[in-house]
């Protein structure tokens, strides 16, 4: 009994650390959907604010509006705590939960229709709408937020994406020392560039929603030279299993107490496993890329405060140009956004290529999957003696 305790407490130990896949039987009807519930509640119940907000007026709106915020809340909670103690979803009870949220897309239709006499989406209110275009509209709408959540929780994106933010923000002497060295050459690249009238012509024109599916798009080339290059990484990673190295590994976590006499063979990790090490990889790197692009951003909004005069921006432009806030042309902000995107996404990947970033950036990340193997090995070892 006191071992299958100590099982359960690792498996929750590695979903804490963000590698729910190391759980050994790991699948979506036994550890994913029940995980899964209060964002899918948060999803189905948030649904129904803005009905609340199309219908209703004055006071008593935001009373509405209050009271629904609460149950998301509160549903949230409680479900997170009903979580916590990793439950394991029976076939019928699956199928009541797929099936009460497959009908949402009926169900919120109906209520908006049963509350305001039409059905539109948010944001629209045209009444020669095709029926079918707003339903698909729904039907996608949920099914997308249920595959974003499922991916989430699958792969513990949730915990990866925490504990990368608290490590930046408890190591800032390694982020100033990252900006420091990141910096200069990034403005190599980019400082001259700024100053083009060419560009600030094209940024006047250009709307927030085109810059952000630019910002996309270095986005993107960012992730998969990131997961071309850290499969490498993955490949790399030793699995030590003396004793004395397991004990290290186990120290801080449930395992703590496991007598470990004897090496263990190394365990081999399927192909859901590899692509949670590879996420965790991943965000970390994609964190610190976010930490320079907005030092970059606030560099580049900074300068233009000091350099670039309306008087000038017009100049470059060829007309008075738009402004986002008096003194601040919209071109600039678009300006700053654009290359903090293209220096965030080459730093990130010429990083990866050099020795002495990986060594005191990326050494701390490795050393972690290593550890997250480690405990895996040992926790598999306990289940097996306790017959789990």
């Amino acid at each position: 009994m006191a071992s299958e305790t100590v099982v359960r407490r690792t498996e929750q130990w590695f979903v804490q650390q963000g590698a729910p896949t190391m759980i050994e039987g790991y699948g979506f009807r036994s550890h994913v959907l029940p995980r899964m519930l209060p964002a899918l509640t948060f999803v189905a119940v948030g649904s129904l604010a803005w009905l609340v907000l199309l219908k209703s007026t004055g006071l008593s709106k935001w009373v509405l509006l209050g009271v629904i915020v609460a149950v998301m809340v509160s549903a949230w909670i409680l479900l997170s705590l009903f979580v916590r103690r990793l439950p394991s979803f029976s076939p019928r009870t699956t199928v009541v939960v797929l099936v009460a949220y497959a009908a949402m897309p009926v169900i919120v239709p109906l209520l908006q229709l049963a509350i305001n006499d039409k059905v539109t989406t948010p944001g629209a209110d045209d009444p020669e709408t095709e029926w079918w275009v707003t339903a698909l509209w729904f039907v996608v709408f949920f099914g997308v937020a249920f595959v974003a959540t499922m991916l989430a929780t699958t792969y513990g994106l949730g915990a990866l994406l925490k504990a990368a933010i608290r490590h930046v923000i408890a190591d800032l002497g390694n982020s100033v020392h990252l900006i420091g060295r990141a910096l200069p050459p990034m403005l190599f690249v980019t400082l001259f560039l700024f100053f083009t009238g060419e560009l600030w012509q094209a940024m006047n024109q250009l709307l927030w929603p085109r810059v952000s599916l630019v910002v996309l798009l270095f986005a993107s080339i960012t992730v998969l030279a990131a997961a071309a290059r850290l499969r490498d990484e993955i490949g790399r990673v030793e699995q030590d299993l003396r004793p004395e190295v397991l004990k290290l590994a186990c120290k801080g976590t449930p395992l703590s107490a496991v007598d470990i006499a004897e090496p263990l063979p190394p365990k081999r990790l399927n192909g859901r496993q590899s692509r949670n090490l590879l996420v965790m990889l991943a965000i970390r790197q994609l964190v610190q890329a976010a930490v320079i692009g907005l030092a970059l951003f606030a560099f580049f909004v900074v300068l233009g405060l000091i350099v670039v005069t309306p008087a000038i921006a017009e100049l470059w432009i060829g007309q008075r140009p738009k402004m986002s806030w008096p003194g601040v042309p919209s071109a600039m902000l678009r300006n700053a956004t654009l290359f903090a995107a293209f220096g965030s996404m080459y730093f990130s990947v010429t990083s990866m290529s050099d020795a002495e970033h990986r060594r005191q950036f990326f050494a701390p990340v490795i050393e972690k999957v290593e550890r997250t193997l480690e405990v895996r090995a040992v926790y598999l070892d306990v289940r097996e003696r306790a017959g789990a």
